[in-house]
């Protein structure tokens, strides 16, 4: 059957060529700082002779222009868009030049009128070498821009991937433990069979019966993790021991689904599950300025853990990265008896 839900996310952006947002600040402080390395440069490489009033004439003509061309591309962005496949960075390109070409012909004008004598060559020969100049850094620039958009759209898709297959892996792991452990309580426990399968019920429908990727919060992650250990709880009994130190965390902080849940399920797995007397998983957070500190401690098993420990973590880290950036950290390692994951998100920039 065909898939008739609407294309959405990564895959929407690559194909439609997205365009950066040429109104934000950071890009217009970009194109300033473009222009005057250009500015720069021709003049270092101009043969005739250099002075102060001719440099800062061409840089105040060169930011100038940059911030013509940053708004009027910011005005014209939501139209490029709507190009297809390529054409968007095709047709931003096409824009630069005759604001180029306009603005050279005003500069030569002003030079001829007030006598300045700071452009030597004739007008068509200084619109020909301006634009020309343009063509070439801005074919340069724009192809920056449309390789760095197609590997965020990449990471992107991969980050989504990475979801799916957490998905996939939890799908076995719940059932088969979960149907066990429910098949042994049924006969002397009904109770707490029915609220096992309950809570089996909850943690699919929270995890796996959205197909949204984006974001979800904090509390919600929580109760995830909390659907989770309850199923664990009464599959190991008295071998797993949970402290939570979670008060201090915002409830509606920003999260990506499934980011806790893998890190929960590997302290319990590999901490817990291969000592014969059992352990504790220790879950401990706190508010870090604006954004978020979480730990999860669990003990050292005495022998290697099974090949495939990592691959959570792995994805965790990677995940991080992509959604939180260079001031995001998720440190893991083993301290004394324990073992550590440490998460460090920054906040919601405002």
């Amino acid at each position: 059957m065909r898939d008739s839900r609407p294309v959405s996310g990564p895959r929407r952006s690559a194909e439609h060529g997205s365009l950066p947002d040429f109104c934000n600040l950071p890009m217009m402080f970009a194109l300033l700082v473009i222009a005057t390395l250009t500015a720069t440069t021709m003049w270092l490489a101009s043969d005739s002779r250099r002075d102060w009033n001719s440099y800062s004439i061409g840089i105040l003509f060169a930011t100038w222009l940059a911030l013509v061309i940053g708004l009027v591309l910011c005005a014209l962005r939501s139209l490029l868009q709507r190009l297809p496949g390529k054409m968007p960075y095709v047709g931003t390109w096409l824009v630069i030049m005759p604001i180029v070409a306009g603005a050279s012909m005003v500069a030569h004008e002003f030079n001829d009128a007030l006598q300045l004598q700071l452009v030597q060559s004739n007008l068509g020969i200084f619109v020909r070498d301006n634009v020309a100049v343009a063509a070439l850094l801005g074919a340069g620039m724009l192809r920056y821009f449309y390789v760095l958009a197609q590997w965020q759209a990449r990471l992107a898709a991969v980050t989504q991937a990475q979801v799916e297959a957490l998905q996939a892996r939890i799908r076995p792991h719940f059932l088969f433990n979960s149907m066990n452990t429910v098949a042994a309580l049924i006969r002397i426990d009904p109770a707490a069979a029915e609220r096992t399968v309950e809570d089996l019920s909850e943690l699919f429908r929270a995890a796996l019966g959205q197909h949204d990727t984006g974001d979800g919060t904090l509390g919600d992650e929580l109760a995830l993790v909390e659907r989770y250990l309850a199923i664990e709880q009464l599959r190991l009994g008295a071998r797993l021991h949970v402290r939570r130190e979670l008060d201090d965390l915002p409830a509606d902080f920003p999260l990506p689904r499934l980011l806790l849940q893998p890190l929960v399920e590997n302290a319990v797995r590999h901490g817990v599950q291969p000592l014969r007397e059992g352990g504790d998983v220790t879950l401990r957070g706190q508010r870090d300025g604006k954004g978020v500190r979480i730990e999860i401690c669990n003990p050292l098993p005495v022998t290697p853990p099974e090949a495939g420990n990592g691959h959570g973590l792995d994805s965790v880290r990677q995940r991080v990265a992509y959604r939180y950036g260079p001031l995001a950290k998720v440190q893991a390692g083993p301290q004394g008896d324990r073992f550590v994951v440490l998460m460090q998100l920054p906040g919601p920039s405002s």
